[in-house]
């Protein structure tokens, strides 16, 4: 095996990269409560301004699958860099804009760049620690992803609110020129990457997957933008967003096909062969899921049941984060000193993460803010025992040349759950909002006594603080109707959380299959 100690501590390493990936994913999530400011400033309808979220993901998952190859092609140290100064300057461009065209096209570049930021953070992770010690890395790396995008919506309130929003681009500068600062004197590739390099070369010359690089940037934009626009459009109402998810399932059944059969592909799909990494791929599949779904889904539901400001109900999701932040260290102790095994760990934290949802959806309108933040605390509870062992068991059977490759398969999949748990979360909260005020609809009637004499007893009481009689039957009926409203939203949005509840415990059984592997020793004292 090729492994080289750092010559730096390690920790130095893993802060400085998972600065630039917390910087990546706040953009991912930052710019959404700013879109009607951003909108004004550029005096653009809010419409068109919604494409500056969807250049961004679609550059994004356009990239990453590619990030491996990439950094093999120009070095990981150095392809990290370049992506760490284009973010920054694309940054700085967004935060300049003009005009619409300009901030588009930033964005597009702003996510090509942070594109190779996640993947590439997590390989250096990966090759940095010595497997004893891995687990306490990515108990760093989970309180990042998953803060950062609970953090986005807050922060970019508070900006938009008492600054300007241009300054949501203008705080990734000092955090890029920090990361570039740190990143060039920290990092470098190691030994086994270097082998794993030279493989993209034969007698000197680059080896391109020209095929396989234009069906994955193909099939990756299709799918990014059936998924974002699709609710938007009306799904297969629209004959775009048809031919968008047709092109998006050929072409990435034709990129497996073709990877396959290539010497040196784009993306190692042979990977998927272990059984291991395999399970642990769809476990990410199903943590983006929730993780990005609930993210979307409970300020949603605080902002128009509730009459949370976008700040207040981004604080919501704050327990859930400190708890992760709490609890991913002691996963990775309990992993590291052997005390329990990923899967164990890892089935507490999947019937947790699903018991939680369930929990959520049992919600009234009368529930308050502490109910709604200890469901979160309880869901990040589950989170916190769930990326430490998911990624030990990921790279519990891989080859340190292998490393890389894993990195973007893990995220790719990670990345999808969350296009996928969005698109759901925005397509069945509206469906359901139809079906649930269809049936309560049919159930009350006009002809209901009861809804009759509810009426009257409001019409009454209007009267007598002054409306005339014709005003307070409007009145009484429109306030009526939009109690109903609510009610149909918030059945709904409980469906909703019970399909993810559904979802997670739905990969349990998976684990089942784990084989079984000869975990890290316990990590050598500290000297």
């Amino acid at each position: 095996m090729l492994t080289e100690k750092p010559a730096v501590n390690p920790w130095f390493i893993a802060v400085t990269v998972t600065l630039a990936t917390f910087m990546e994913l706040l953009d991912t999530s930052i710019a959404n409560v700013a879109l009607p400011y951003i909108g004004g400033g550029l005096g653009r309808s809010f419409d068109e301004v919604t494409w500056i979220l969807t250049t961004y993901l679609v550059a994004n998952a356009v990239i990453l699958p590619m990030s491996a190859w990439l950094s093999r092609v120009f070095g990981r140290k150095r392809y990290y860099l370049g992506c760490v100064v284009l973010f920054t300057l694309t940054s700085f461009f967004c935060g300049l804009a003009p005009t619409l065209g300009i901030m588009l096209s930033s964005r597009v570049l702003q996510g090509l760049a942070g594109g190779g930021l996640a993947p590439v953070s997590q390989a250096i992770l990966v090759d940095t620690f010595p497997a004893a010690k891995r687990a306490s890395a990515f108990a760093l790396y989970t309180i990042v992803i998953v803060t950062a995008p609970a953090v986005g919506p807050v922060l970019g309130g508070w900006i938009t609110d008492n600054y300007s929003w241009r300054w949501i681009f203008f705080i990734n500068i000092p955090i890029g020129f920090l990361s570039f600062f740190l990143s060039s004197r920290l990092l470098k590739d190691p030994p086994a990457f270097e082998v794993e390099r030279a493989s993209v070369r034969t007698n000197g010359k680059l080896n391109i997957d020209g095929i396989g690089i234009t069906l994955i940037a193909l099939a990756s934009a299709a799918l990014e933008v059936a998924l974002d626009r699709g609710q938007i459009d009306d799904w297969f109402g629209s004959a775009l967003i048809s031919w968008l998810l047709a092109i998006a399932v050929m072409g990435w059944i034709a990129t497996v096909v073709w990877e396959l059969r290539v010497k040196e592909p784009v993306i190692e799909f042979r990977l998927l062969a272990n059984r291991n990494f395999a399970i642990a791929i769809a476990l990410f599949f199903v943590f983006g899921f929730g993780v990005f779904g609930s993210t979307t889904l409970i300020p949603q539901i605080l902002q128009s049941l509730y009459g949370y400001r976008a700040t207040d109900a981004g604080l919501v999701l704050g327990p859930g984060a400190l708890v992760i932040t709490l609890f991913a260290p002691i996963a990775a102790q309990l992993i590291q000193r052997q005390i329990v095994s990923a899967r164990t760990l890892l089935t507490i934290s999947l019937v947790t993460v699903a018991a939680a949802m369930w929990y959520f959806s049992t919600f009234t309108p009368a529930t308050d803010y502490m109910h709604y933040a200890l469901a979160r605390a309880y869901q990040g509870l589950g989170y916190g025992f769930f990326f430490v062992p998911v990624n030990v068991l990921a790279y519990s059977q891989l080859r340190p040349d292998q490393n890389n490759k894993a990195s973007s398969l893990t995220n790719l999949f990670r990345n999808w759950g969350g296009s996928f748990g969005i698109a759901f979360i925005t397509t069945a909260a509206e469906r359901r909002h139809q079906f649930h005020q269809t049936n309560l609809g049919s159930a009350i009637g006009d002809t209901s006594q009861q809804l009759g004499a509810r009426v009257a007893a409001l019409t009454n009481y209007l009267v007598t603080k002054g409306f005339s009689g014709p005003d307070a039957a409007s009145a009484a009926h429109g306030y009526l109707y939009q109690q109903l409203q609510h009610q149909v939203s918030l059945l709904s949005f409980m469906d909703c959380f019970r399909v993810i509840s559904w979802l997670t415990l739905a990969v349990v059984p998976l684990l089942l299959l784990v084989r079984r592997f000869k975990p890290a020793g316990k990590s050598p004292a500290a000297h």
